[in-house]
């Protein structure tokens, strides 16, 4: 069992799953930052001076008007944080959206790369069977 268990291990498409989960999560960092430090500022700058990771509605509960999301949370309120699922909605699109332009920029080089690389090796043995079939 174990040696199976090192053979599933050693296949190349385990391991580069695994690399890919490890880029990904290092790329939604990315993503993230890029969100709360660039994006969600501009974006401010256009409407307002808002944080929408902040906003949030008081379901049940007394907190105070003005009372930070992270102390309505500690006064023990039940807070619905609509302004931090904004903000992770904007991650989310963001993060889909470079994922398209690198799937298509990669299948726009595959697709370059099979036009330059010629026939393929089952094209060409079928020419050689052809050829032997004519002449023999």
């Amino acid at each position: 069992m174990l040696s199976e268990f090192r053979d599933f291990i050693a296949k190349g498409n385990v391991l580069d799953l695994a690399v890919a989960v490890i880029i990904g999560a290092a790329f939604g960092t990315i993503v993230t930052s890029l969100t709360n430090d660039m994006i969600m500022p501009l974006i401010g700058a256009v409407v307002g001076d808002v944080d929408f990771s902040s906003l949030y509605t008081v379901l049940s509960g007394n907190v105070a008007r003005g009372t930070s999301l992270a102390a309505a949370r500690a006064s023990g309120a039940n807070v619905l944080a609509w302004g931090q699922f904004i903000t992770v909605v904007i991650n989310f699109l963001i993060l889909a959206f470079v994922i398209f332009l690198l799937v298509r920029y990669a299948n726009k080089a595959m697709k370059k790369q099979e036009e330059v690389a010629g026939p393929s090796e089952l094209d060409l043995l079928t020419e050689i069977r052809d050829e032997l079939k004519k002449r023999g």
